[in-house]
């Protein structure tokens, strides 16, 4: 194997972030191997003919024909679910993702919400936009049982935040036979256990079978009534209608949703007229750090590549 790699950079942007940014980041990190940046589907087919690694959100089955000395595909998403795997092993490529870039800015953001309802900054905000001067009572968030639904890199770095707050955490996850950094871990049979302690409930899994409407009409019947919603994963984990109820009969504190179902939101949801609930466009994902980290992660694995001439045992990788 020769120790300089050909990097293709699939040449689509990435929350809103040109390509040519990532690729500026791979070559600062990997200064001695080629990065080139497919912007068109007919580069990036020509380019995968002779690549060895590429990365982007997702690569069309039809170009792995061609693309014969290609061997791993690092995923610029934590999620791999939509990617064409079976492709993708029958040609003998590994895939990796970025999972834990999210990690920090994700755990920013959720802390955000629960500090937004336990001081009330949303109330504040409306009371500055009307000019008047006038309190309102908040709660502490210390002392607080927060809940959270995947103990992953985000989760953890969710936990990680929290250690300053003193509040009690309650990890939910497949494998709680794993543990993880929260107080006490759960599976997914006990969950109800944990939602009916939770005062923050977060969820932050992937969305799986296991997940898909896991926070049903039961579900949300078994929150505290002072109980948060705070979905950061995906926005089919929650039952839509279920949760539109809830809100309606006053039967949870609020929601705080980065991801909804649909997505987008449609302009006349019901979502949108509730004070007590916070959204923001799948935003929570977004950070000016994005492509130094994801570079971070596709250079350690090629470095691993370069040294081992194997493509397993790589950083996140799924096959």
């Amino acid at each position: 194997m020769t120790d300089s790699l050909e990097i293709v950079v699939l040449g689509e942007k990435f929350h809103g972030l040109p390509p040519g940014e990532y690729a500026a980041a791979l070559r600062e990190q990997l200064p001695d191997h080629q990065v080139r940046v497919a912007k068109t589907p007919d580069r990036a087919r020509a380019l995968l003919e002779t690549a060895d690694v590429a990365t982007g959100s997702d690569i069309d089955p039809s170009m792995l024909d061609a693309a014969e000395d290609l061997r791993l595909f690092a995923c610029a998403y934590a999620g791999y679910g939509h990617l064409p795997l079976d492709e993708l092993r029958d040609h003998d490529v590994a895939v990796t993702t970025a999972s834990g870039v999210h990690g920090p800015n994700v755990a920013e953001q959720v802390l955000g919400y629960c500090l937004t309802f336990a001081r009330r900054l949303d109330e504040g905000w409306r009371r500055k936009q009307r000019r008047e001067w006038r309190s309102y009572p908040t709660s502490d968030f210390a002392g607080s049982t927060v809940g959270i639904v995947g103990l992953g890199a985000i989760g953890q770095a969710i936990v990680d935040r929290l250690d300053g707050f003193d509040v009690d955490t309650i990890g939910v996850r497949h494998s709680p036979e794993k543990g993880g950094p929260t107080d006490k871990v759960l599976g997914y049979g006990d969950i109800h256990e944990a939602l009916a302690r939770s005062e923050y409930l977060v969820l932050c899994c992937p969305l799986t079978i296991d997940t898909r409407g896991l926070i049903d009409e039961t579900a949300l019947q078994t929150l505290p009534t002072d109980a948060v919603v705070v979905n950061v994963a995906r926005g089919e984990i929650v039952d839509t209608d279920a949760l539109v109820s809830a809100l309606r009969h006053n039967r949870i504190r609020g929601a705080a949703l980065d991801v909804t179902d649909p997505e987008p939101l449609p302009e006349d949801h019901p979502l949108w007229g509730f004070e007590n609930v916070q959204i923001t466009p799948h935003n929570a994902g977004f950070t000016p750090a994005y492509h130094d980290r994801l570079a971070a992660v596709v250079a350690e694995n090629v470095d691993r590549i370069v040294e081992t001439g194997e493509y397993e045992g790589l950083r996140n990788q799924v096959t």
